[in-house]
């Protein structure tokens, strides 16, 4: 940011003031936050555009929230915190528009086994988040011979009845985005990048059999600027087919539709006292040291507790086996992120049948953050004034310290610190 009053870089050493003309540190962070929300908010609402979907309050408050960041047009932090919070309440609403459009699209997503493994021949590997990318991809490769596999946030792509029932969605290959670099090197196949997040290759590598599209884009990998893969699966063709590899299955698809199916029987459970306690472990993953944690963590939950999961940081721990409680799975993967709104309704539905507040349930939040779409669901909890929420593995460097004790004082926010204190915290052993 530039700061005109100085006509210096705001925070610079040249620069005389805190932030952006003569603003404290702490507006220029509930703006960063606003932004860092903004952009989430732009790709659940890029996705649902794709396929015909769109919200004139969405559009709006897009035009009002970045124009409240320019320079000069506000020193007032609670306008600030308020449009901040607005952010979170827009956001679900994004959320509840691209939930509406997949759901349209695709049908509801039913809980689902995935191979792990890969089969004899020819294949391309997706990523990203775009499921009208891979259902024309489906479409165009069906009687080809040609398998698909699903990479980090496309497996829950599985549970959709309408992709699945493409017998050559072969099953999912891979974890997280951070690995990928690896991943996809020793995946033989061609690979199409869909969305976020993609990583440039190591050199000689992968290039010469990665294709884009859409909003992404690598230096010298092949862009496909319409649906028209008919470049991919002639690079699929001409490729060393994959080997049969082994694998294990891994289950996908719990939709709140799907979940609330079994509410009934999960409200009996826990007034039997055989579930004690729901945890929500997931989030966008990362490399950084230290997210092991959340690894730990899920293998640290007691046996009569059920876990709720979500987006990539599901890798660090949905290939366990956590068992079932009486018939009801105690890993259940609700989907990508924005599939955060499943996992509020089943929230919302649950404090419904027991009479309380989702702050009264025996439910607790522990997530990974690392990007904006995070950044823009955190803000929709907020919204939501869902309290208790343990973030990590550290606190975001674009929140100040001022910021950061109000969200610590209003609700509760809560910074990881080991596994065995924090779940020792809240289940008050």
């Amino acid at each position: 940011m530039f700061c005109y009053q100085c006509e210096q870089t705001a925070g610079s050493t040249g620069c005389t003031k805190l932030g952006v003309c003569g603003k404290n540190e702490d507006i220029q962070s509930l703006q960063d936050t606003l932004l860092y929300g903004l952009k989430g908010i732009a790709a659940y609402a890029y996705h649902a555009r794709q396929l015909g979907a769109r919200d004139e309050q969405v559009d709006a408050f897009m035009h009002e929230a970045l124009f409240k960041t320019i320079t000069n047009v506000s020193f007032d932090l609670n306008q600030h915190l308020e449009l901040v919070l607005k952010c979170g309440e827009i956001n679900l609403k994004t959320m509840e528009m691209l939930d509406k459009a997949h759901t349209s699209r695709f049908g509801n997503p039913v809980p689902t086994q995935v191979e792990t493994k890969t089969a004899s021949g020819p294949g391309i590997l997706i990523t990203g988040h775009d499921l009208l990318d891979l259902y024309e991809l489906l479409k165009q490769t069906e009687g080809t011979g040609i398998n698909i596999y699903t990479h980090s946030e496309m497996l829950p792509a599985h549970g959709y009845p309408e992709l699945k029932k493409f017998k050559h969605l072969a099953g999912n290959y891979g974890g997280a985005w951070q690995e990928q670099k690896k991943e996809f090197n020793a995946f033989s196949g061609a690979i199409l990048a869909t969305t976020n997040c993609v990583l440039i290759p190591p050199e000689n590598t992968y290039l010469d059999r990665l294709f884009t599209i859409g909003i992404t884009g690598v230096p010298q990998a092949t862009h496909l600027k319409e649906r028209n893969f008919k470049p991919l699966i002639e690079k699929a063709k001409s490729l060393p087919p994959l080997p049969e590899n082994p694998g294990k299955k891994i289950w996908t698809g719990f939709h709140h539709t799907a979940i609330l199916g079994l509410k009934d029987k999960i409200v009996k459970l826990v007034k039997e006292g055989k579930i004690k306690h729901f945890f929500l472990i997931g989030g966008c993953d990362g490399s950084k040291p230290g997210r092991n944690y959340y690894t730990e963590f899920a293998e640290s939950v007691p046996k009569d507790c059920v876990i709720l999961t979500l987006a990539c940081g599901k890798y660090r721990f949905n290939k366990l086996d956590f068992g079932d409680i009486e018939g009801v799975p105690r890993l259940i993967d609700v989907g990508q992120c924005n599939n955060a709104y499943s996992a509020i309704q089943v929230a919302l539905a649950l404090a419904g049948a027991f009479n309380c507040t989702v702050n009264q349930l025996p439910l607790t939040l522990v997530l990974s953050w690392f990007e904006q779409k995070a950044v823009a669901i955190l803000l929709s909890l907020l919204y939501l004034n869902v309290k208790g929420i343990y973030i990590g593995p550290t606190p975001p460097a674009f929140i100040s310290k001022n910021v950061f004790a109000v969200l610590q004082e209003k609700f509760e926010l809560k910074l990881i610190s080991t596994p065995e204190e924090d779940l020792n915290r809240i289940l008050k052993k």
